[in-house]
């Protein structure tokens, strides 16, 4: 066999085994079930199917449904690993997916504020969805990557560093105060 053959039958077979793997992990869904039994479609193949149509219509925009159908995969997805992690007695995934939601709402705050950001940037919508759902995955790290790569440095370099030395000078200045009218209470008494 020629290397090109080689890899084509290395792809086939790579695209064999996720599909497999699609219908294995939906074979409890009752909803794909009833699906694929009315239009006798594998279910791999409706969940492919309805990926690409989803992103198509996010890559497109038309009137505006990008920005819904970002929003959804950014809610959609994280909601449910999130219940999952709720269920498990671990903490591990519980801050990869905290670290999910700070990013998220991260980004719907310079969404709102920054309006211009979205029209310079092609397909926005598109990348926004891909990135929502690559840092959405618990198993790809990508949440607790950028948390412990820029947002916690960046927390801990102007925020964190602050409310320690702010709260330290309360602390003290509240000692003094207190050390003040202790001692002003004892020299009003005494005479």
């Amino acid at each position: 066999m020629l290397p090109s053959a080689l890899s084509t039958n290395k792809v086939h077979t790579e695209q064999i085994l996720t599909m497999h793997m699609m219908t294995q992990q939906f074979a409890q869904n009752q909803f794909m079930g009833n699906l694929e039994s009315k239009t006798k479609i594998p279910r791999s193949y409706l969940i492919s199917s309805f990926t690409f149509v989803y992103l198509l219509l996010t890559f497109l925009n038309i009137g505006g449904i990008g920005q819904m159908l970002s929003n959804l995969a950014g809610f959609a997805l994280p909601t449910y690993f999130s219940i999952r992690a709720i269920k498990t007695t671990t903490k591990d995934d519980d801050m990869k997916l905290l670290s999910y939601w700070i990013i998220f709402g991260f980004l719907n705050v310079i969404e709102f504020w920054s309006g211009a950001i979205i029209y310079l940037i092609p397909f926005y919508w598109f990348l926004k969805v891909i990135f929502l759902v690559y840092i959405a995955i618990p198993t790809t790290g990508g949440a607790f990557m950028i948390w412990s790569k820029i947002i916690e440095p960046t927390y801990d370099r102007f925020v964190s560093s602050k409310q320690a030395a702010a709260a330290s000078d309360k602390i003290k200045q509240s000692v003094e105060n207190a050390s003040a009218s202790f001692s002003s209470g004892i020299s009003k008494h005494s005479n």
